[in-house]
């Protein structure tokens, strides 16, 4: 198939490489991607968050199917322009993916769907926040109504943080406060064709800038893959699979489709598991990220074929999607400041060196260059993700690769999956 990807992060890396590996002579597209991507996929000049360009480069051509990353592409309606000229996408249209692009229409449709969540209360004025603090208590939390490219969401013991995090998105609209829960967070992302779902196996990622969960809220600082310890709680991790599938996906897809705006492409279920049963934190419109950088490694069913079904409604034809019994560790190397004020344009060094580590790759967050000479341009720069038959082996694969990677300033964790070693 010819596949065009949009994006230019890690994610999109890593499903170009989940493509690459099917081995089914794909070819591979991408627009804009990265210094990375480059190297596995052609880059094509294409406006990713334009509706026009994409479907205009799509039809002419011949592009058998598009697949959204980011949410950006997704609020503007590329998939609704595609989609509208015939064209296959994996990604739902602007509607549905305000599932993602508004915390309020999120918590209507769970309310709507009696799907479980925290309770919440929508502020529009700085007198309303107030009330709503003292009503929940400490610890706060404070969202964003809409996109924040991953900064809109405060959780602190300091009422007056939480104001002026608040104050600082009410110029644009309301925000939402919510009760504290509290708990482990799991990540399960769900295919659908707007009918049917299909889960892929669990993640868990690391939010916090620095080891022990301490430091800033970033855009994830690494993850892994699978989750061995839902089976303490669930009995197995197919049993949770199947909980959630149950009382979350399955009434999501079926209320939009219900509104009439069916859901067609990943559904991403930021879950806590709380001493009351699983809650629902959040909902995106597309693969997480860093999460997608270890569940796709694992994926044993061809990627394309997922896709293609959800995108063409098939997908009740498909069996669930088999993943390897090996695991998955990915570490984030992130440039000095980030998240607060990262330094960009450094010099990159050693990428090569950690590649040959066994059962590591890197996918490219934000670089730029050609060859040898690469350099940082964003905040999260480089994956190293790392495969092996147990997690003591891929973290040290991981650590090892990410040791040889040069980058003045840059930082990362050193604590990623520690715990289930």
């Amino acid at each position: 198939m010819k596949i065009l990807v949009l994006g230019s992060g890690a994610r999109e890396h890593a499903l170009v490489l989940a493509l690459k590996s099917e081995d089914a002579g794909h070819e591979l597209l991408a627009a804009p991607g990265n210094a990375g991507i480059a190297r596995d996929a052609a880059i094509v000049a294409v406006d990713a968050v334009d509706p026009v360009s994409v479907t205009s480069y799509a039809i002419a051509n011949n592009v058998d199917l598009v697949i959204i990353g980011p949410e950006a592409p997704l609020i503007a309606g590329v998939a609704d322009s595609l989609r509208e000229r015939g064209i296959p996408v994996f990604g739902p249209g602007r509607a549905a993916a305000q599932l993602e692009g508004s915390k309020a229409f999120a918590k209507r449709v769970m309310e709507a769907a009696s799907v479980p969540t925290g309770r919440a209360a929508y502020g529009r004025t700085h007198a309303d926040v107030a009330a709503a603090l003292d009503e929940f208590g400490a610890p706060y939390v404070v969202k964003a109504d809409g996109l924040a490219a991953g900064k809109g969401v405060i959780v602190t013991d300091d009422r007056e943080a939480a104001l002026a995090h608040a104050d600082t998105y009410l110029p644009t609209g309301p925000v939402l406060v919510e009760e504290f829960l509290s708990g482990p967070e799991v990540s399960l992302f769900f295919l659908s064709d707007g009918d049917t779902v299909r889960a892929l196996s669990p993640a868990q990622d690391f939010k916090r800038a620095l080891d022990g969960d301490a430091g800033s809220n970033t855009g994830g600082m690494g993850a892994y893959s699978p989750l061995p310890w839902l089976s303490e709680r669930f009995g197995s991790e197919e049993a949770f699979v199947a909980e959630v599938t149950e009382t979350v996906a399955l009434p999501v897809i079926r209320q939009l489709d219900k509104e009439g705006t069916p859901f067609i492409g990943l559904l991403y279920a930021g879950l806590i598991l709380t001493d009351a049963g699983v809650r629902v934190i959040e909902f995106n419109a597309r693969f997480g990220d860093p999460e997608t950088q270890v569940v796709l490694p694992r994926l044993v069913t061809p990627l394309s074929r997922l896709l293609m079904a959800a995108a063409n409604g098939t997908l009740e034809d498909e069996g669930q999607p088999e993943f390897s019994s090996d695991v998955a560790v990915t570490v984030v190397l992130a440039s000095e400041g980030y998240p607060e004020a990262p330094v960009t344009g450094r010099a990159l060094s050693g990428i090569a060196s950690a590649g040959e580590v066994e059962g590591v790759h890197v996918a490219h967050a934000a670089t730029a260059g050609t060859g040898d000479e690469l350099t940082a341009t964003g905040g999260r720069v480089l994956n190293v993700v790392a495969v092996g038959p147990d997690f003591r082996t891929a973290r040290a694969r991981a650590y090892d690769a990410l040791g040889r990677i040069g980058l003045e300033g840059g930082h990362h964790r050193s604590d990623i999956a520690a715990r289930v070693e």
